[in-house]
């Protein structure tokens, strides 16, 4: 059974930010989104990436999940994740996956998942 689960603070105000983003930052948000708002991003690569018709970034993120809802949060994320589809001003989403996922019980619930995703310039 799925649940919605509200992500941390969901009571609060959202901090106001620049419109003006970086691509990894833009993506960082979208993967907490995705995860409900939980999760930590501990590591952020970005290669560029190039193809004869196409040029890009691959991004591969780390992300640490504490907590048996931000588990669960995780999980979904983990689920939805390679058929999601992105919206980001002037780039796609032309691969999205699941690298590795590690889980630990004890002293609490922790999930660390890593992600890879193919960012190409939309012409």
């Amino acid at each position: 059974m799925l649940a919605e689960i509200s992500p941390p603070g969901a009571n609060c105000a959202p901090a106001k930010r620049s419109s003006q983003r970086f691509p990894g930052e833009r993506l960082e948000a979208a993967i907490k989104a995705l995860a409900s708002g939980y999760g930590q991003v501990v590591i952020h690569r970005e290669t560029p990436w190039a193809s004869i018709t196409f040029s890009g970034t691959r991004h591969t993120l780390s992300l640490s999940f504490s907590g048996s809802t931000a588990v669960e949060a995780a999980e979904l994320m983990i689920a939805e994740l390679p058929d999601h589809e992105f919206s980001f001003p002037g780039q796609l989403v032309a691969d999205a996956q699941v690298l590795a996922v590690d889980h630990a019980l004890l002293p609490e619930p922790v999930l660390r998942v890593e992600v890879e995703l193919l960012l190409l310039q939309d012409a």
